[in-house]
């Protein structure tokens, strides 16, 4: 989730791109989030633009309480939709500060042993928006999801925001699951190769289109297709040249096409590594 990552204006919602050849997984979108206090979108449609164009497989994200609550929902209703549950960094520290910490770790425990819940996430840090006083209460939460996925067998994804050295830290120090995803990857060449090395997958959002994402585009450029996802995160980090606009998993098919320019791969072979790799992450739909 990134709440307030990017600013914009609603504006007309963008076309739908041209269909991608193979079918693809949008590894990590928000339904349950409005962008910018707007209407949230109707879970059915958006399903069926994604599939129009080849997004035929989504992972549904709820990273607090509510969010997870809705997951558990939407997935038993829509056979597209896998999910993944957490508290997000961000609401570590004022559920820890509310006393209510531990009760709310429970009910994501509770959530997650749902059949169509495979993912733990999104968890991590966010040194970003959490200043100092919270970093125990998000590195206590991060460690205590990283030990519930591989309690639970569930892939882990992970959200990072100016947190990467602790972020590879804690996970070396708890070790990491099986199946860990830097979601919404946004680490430099060198921490690419650390993530690659430890046999993480990288998950790459709208951001690697965006003009200025040079270091990230380097990033993935040493990623090998044995490694790579992508997502949305959706409603927030649309791909050029929507920026600003809404984002939703039908507009997966404009970041697949850039990152096989990076990655000097044909579309097809990207698609069917995304979709092959999202199947050993997360499972068969």
């Amino acid at each position: 989730m990134s709440k307030g990552y990017e600013t914009g204006h609603h504006g007309d919602k963008p076309a739908a791109p041209d269909r991608l050849p193979l079918a693809v997984v949008d590894n990590h979108t928000h339904l349950d989030i409005a962008r910018d206090g707007g209407p949230l979108l109707d879970v059915r449609q958006v399903i069926d633009e994604a599939v129009a164009v080849g997004v035929d497989r989504m992972v549904q994200i709820g990273c607090d309480l509510d969010g997870a609550r809705f997951t558990a929902k939407v997935v038993d209703e829509h056979p597209e939709l896998l999910g993944g549950v957490a508290i997000h960094p961000n609401e570590a520290p004022r559920l820890h500060d509310a006393g209510r910490l531990q009760e709310a770790w429970d009910e994501i425990e509770q959530i997650a042993s749902h059949p169509r819940i495979r993912v733990i996430g999104e968890t991590g840090l966010d040194y970003f928006r959490t200043g100092p006083e919270g970093v125990t209460a998000q590195q206590d939460s991060f460690r205590w999801h990283i030990d519930l996925a591989k309690r639970s067998g569930k892939a882990l994804q992970i959200h990072d925001r100016d947190s990467h050295e602790d972020v590879l830290r804690i996970l070396s120090e708890e070790g990491a699951p099986d199946q860990t995803v830097l979601h919404c990857f946004s680490g430099d060449i060198e921490m690419a190769r650390e993530c690659i090395q430890r046999g993480y997958f990288l998950s790459f959002a709208g951001t690697v289109t965006f003009k200025n994402a040079r270091s990230l585009r380097n990033a993935l450029s040493i990623t090998p297709l044995e490694q790579v996802l992508v997502e949305t995160d959706a409603p927030y980090l649309t791909p050029s040249p929507h920026r600003g606009a809404t984002n939703a998993p039908y507009l997966v098919p404009l970041t697949v096409r850039a990152m096989a320019g990076v990655l000097n791969v044909d579309v097809p072979s990207l698609c069917r590594a995304i979709s092959d790799n999202s199947e050993r992450v997360f499972g068969p739909w």
